[in-house]
């Protein structure tokens, strides 16, 4: 693609977000108010959220590089580059985040038959159904293969039986996307199934989960005596560990940008600098720029790996270093925040707004898609092939 041909489509970008992106839409808000999940049940917060929406999905930029006949767009890396610019130029929100967008849509890509792409890829792309991940289980946690929800076969259809754990918006969402034994005489990581699974079947409950922050998106997710038909497997029978793996390649990369995004596109010392009196203490102002120079290595990188991934050599166990890089990152912008405040700061509704409750929200960020002692086993052995 030629330097001349990209500089039309970015003036095609151009002209087409000023005239479709409404102006309520263009404050650069990244905060949980403004992020549109979808679903069946989503409440849109005004007109102009769900115009937005509207128009990105009849585009297929809600996906941009999703082929178009799975509603995306079809852009190469290139040209999504550029349209990721020209929203962030005038501050245009993500139109629909979701895990149907950043996990469950690869995974089908790369594992589903055509039949399930054509059936479940575009309504996660006009966010239509909104989807969570059944992965973790009250004894498999870091060691995900150990899963024991059981999926026994009946005729054209599973029955399933078993609990899964901190299920972010299980309560909330349209379908889950899980992992289930259905081999229990195999070795542990064989054996194991990827199965796709409505919320709304009979035996499916859900228990929110209450965190010492206040907030909370996890809950306990129970199946008992679940029906589901044997042509929601995505891949193979038994060889769900190899979707489960793909996916949690995106699932790490999904959470590393928590680093970079954390203040809605704001450098940190700007953010620090608008508290009362500003930031004087030089040992933080330190602090602050050695975050965001650490923040631009970390984005640096993740573009680095996304062209990799683009030109086909995939990301792979990188994606463990980019999730740990984010994440402690992401940690260490909050505790700066909370040394700023000073005392304020831990006020639960003082000044500083629920500054307290997310600093004590990125604890987790360390521990979902991975914990941070297993990215670094992952990076020193299949990264940096240091020995076991």
């Amino acid at each position: 693609m030629s330097d001349d041909a990209l500089e039309t489509f970015r003036t095609e970008v151009r002209t087409w977000l000023e005239e479709n992106c409404p102006p309520e839409m263009r404050d650069g808000a990244s905060g949980e108010d403004a992020i549109v999940w979808g679903g069946r049940n989503w409440k849109f917060t005004s007109d102009a959220q769900k115009l937005w929406l509207d128009r990105m999905a009849a585009k297929g930029w809600t996906v941009p590089t999703w082929p178009v006949e799975y509603g995306g767009g079809g852009l190469d890396r290139a040209h999504h580059k550029i349209l990721f610019e020209e929203m962030r130029a005038i501050g245009a929100r993500v139109p629909l985040q979701s895990f149907g967008i950043w996990m469950l849509g690869p995974a089908l890509l790369a594992f589903g038959s055509h039949e399930q792409k054509l059936q479940y890829l575009p309504p996660i792309a006009r966010g239509e159904v909104r989807w969570c991940q059944g992965y973790s289980e009250p004894g498999a946690g870091s060691d995900l293969a150990s899963v024991q929800t059981k999926a026994d076969s009946d005729g054209d259809h599973y029955i399933v039986n078993g609990q899964k754990i901190w299920t972010s918006y299980a309560d909330k969402a349209d379908c889950i996307f899980a992992l289930v034994r259905t081999d229990r005489d195999a070795p542990k990581h064989l054996g194991i199934t990827f199965l796709l699974i409505d919320m709304e079947t009979p035996g499916v409950t859900t228990k929110p989960i209450r965190l010492i922050s206040g907030k909370s998106p996890f809950c306990e997710t129970f199946f008992d005596d679940v029906h589901v038909p044997k042509a929601n497997v995505v891949g193979t029978e038994n060889r769900g560990w190899d979707v489960a793996k793909h996916l949690l390649t995106h699932e790490r990369e999904m959470i590393s940008g928590g680093g970079q995004g954390l203040l809605g596109g704001r450098p940190l010392g700007v953010v620090l600098n608008e508290q009362e009196g500003g930031l004087t203490d030089p040992v933080l102002r330190a602090e602050a720029m050695g975050c965001e120079v650490d923040a631009l290595a970390v984005a640096l990188t993740l573009e680095r790996y996304k062209d990799q991934a683009e030109s086909g050599g995939g990301v792979g166990d990188a994606s463990a270093m980019l999730k740990y890089a984010g994440t402690e990152l992401n940690k260490r912008r909050h505790e700066l925040m909370m040394s700023a405040g000073g005392s304020d700061a831990l006020e639960w509704d003082g000044k500083y707004g629920g500054l307290a409750s997310d600093w004590l929200r990125t604890k987790a960020n360390s521990i979902e898609g991975g914990t941070s002692e297993v990215m670094l086993s992952i990076i020193s052995r299949r990264v940096l092939g240091l020995p076991t």
